[in-house]
């Protein structure tokens, strides 16, 4: 596993560049993509502290009692087609320091990422078969989901897929994490430096084309700030440049396919019929030569609109004007999702009880894509997360193992005798 880091860290900018070449992604984007994922492979370079069990001496007169983690056997990922190389690094990086054998089934819109990393894990010294690359589509998945040898699955993607997941491989007796979709919404309260809310709110909602789990999708604005917000991140727009990944100054490239780039823009024509403000219309003036989009901005969006309750995987950011702080939080939970969320404030009381309050996996003060670092957890509540433990860092230990406690007893064979009572304390 250190060698696989180091063959990673030594290869980051042929990697980005192949993430640049397929997918489309500018490559200062494929570059910290390949830099999270690293993250993660170096965290599982800590496998010998992770695994260790518990002991306790002399539960009993002669008698201890230990834990042990062992290895699930052959298991897979589903990977999608945003991050083609940091989340396989999330999956196969502990699967295998765990001791698993691993296949991976990567997006087929962007596979060679998958491919170049099985490379370095030959370079690196992995025995053959113990990392599988398996292409396909739906047919693919499925004989992952049915094979009886497979012993579990994690998966990365849209909430409807991630429940076909779910309930598939658990009925077939695997054992499953499933990430799902997302909705994220951004709090902003009066007391916000509105300038670095904004900054954010860009960043978080544009970058990567919007094509990420994370990206913030929804501001909620106090009415008392919401017109200078507003006006704050309208200007930031223009600056965005968007265009091939080829071209070293631009900042966004395309989404993905042009049947997306569709529906995409599909979302921002249809917002004023529905009652909201299209106050940047990122459909005009597009790139040519490609499925690109500019960004979008959507004003007086609410609840039961298309473009507030549907994840839309794009440029696209739309603005909620609220009351007050319960206001936010109510729309807050009662989405369906719960991936992600952040709060701007300079009050560290409603900060912190916001923390407790919201019903959201991973939680942003000041910081609006607030993706944990390798030693914690992704993962999210509500409809954007289909089973028990969440990605990567220690819950990654957890779902690529299982617990074995022994009890054991070495009797002084002067004392030993036949005794069929119930075990006891003495």
């Amino acid at each position: 596993m250190f060698h696989m880091r180091e063959l990673i860290s030594a290869n980051r900018k042929e990697i980005a560049s192949l993430l640049s070449a397929e997918h489309g992604k500018v490559l200062s984007d494929a570059l910290g993509e390949v830099a999270r994922g690293l993250e993660n492979v170096e965290f599982a370079c800590g496998v010998a502290n992770l695994m260790k069990g518990g002991y306790s001496e002399q539960a009993s007169t002669g008698v201890d009692v230990y834990s042990i983690k062992q290895p699930l056997g052959v298991v897979a990922g589903i990977t999608p087609f945003n991050f083609p190389a940091m989340v396989p690094m999330w999956m196969f990086a502990n699967a295998l320091a765990c001791g698993n054998t691993f296949i991976l089934k990567p997006s087929e819109k962007d596979p060679s990422a998958s491919m170049f990393l099985a490379e370095l894990l030959k370079q690196a010294g992995l025995p053959d078969g113990c990392f599988n690359v398996v292409n396909g589509d739906k047919e693919a998945v499925d004989r992952i989901l049915d094979h009886p040898d497979i012993a579990a699955v994690s998966f990365v993607g849209s909430t409807p897929i991630a429940k076909y997941i779910y309930e598939t491989g658990t009925r077939n007796g695997k054992r499953v994490q499933a990430l799902g979709g997302a909705k994220n919404h951004m709090l902003v309260l009066p007391d916000a430096d509105l300038d670095m809310a904004a900054d954010a709110a860009v960043s978080a909602a544009y970058g990567s084309a919007g094509e990420r789990c994370m990206a913030i999708s929804v501001v909620l604005a106090i009415d008392s700030v919401a017109d200078a917000l507003v006006d704050k991140i309208r200007a930031r727009i223009p600056a965005i440049k968007v265009g091939p990944a080829s071209e070293p100054d631009n900042e966004m490239g395309p989404l993905i396919t042009g049947e997306h780039r569709d529906k995409v823009a599909g979302y921002v024509g249809g917002a004023e019929a529905e009652g909201a403000t299209l106050v940047v219309d990122g459909r005009t003036d597009a790139p040519g030569g490609g499925f690109f989009l500019k960004p979008s901005l959507i004003d007086n969006a609410k609840p039961g609109m298309r473009c507030y309750d549907e994840e839309i995987f794009g440029p696209v950011l739309t603005v909620t004007r609220i009351s007050d702080y319960d206001e936010g939080l109510r729309l807050i939970n009662d989405n369906q999702y719960g991936n992600g969320t952040a709060i701007f404030t300079r009050d560290g009381g409603v900060a912190r009880q916001f923390e407790f309050d919201v019903q959201v996996g991973m939680v942003g003060v000041n910081v609006p894509v607030p993706v944990p670092v390798s030693y914690y957890s992704f993962g999210g509540w509500k409809a954007s997360l289909f089973g028990d433990q969440h990605m990567y860092g220690p819950d990654g230990i957890n779902f690529f193992t299982r617990t074995k406690v022994v009890t054991s007893r070495w009797p002084d064979p002067r004392t030993s005798s036949v005794d069929l009572g119930f075990p006891q304390n003495r």
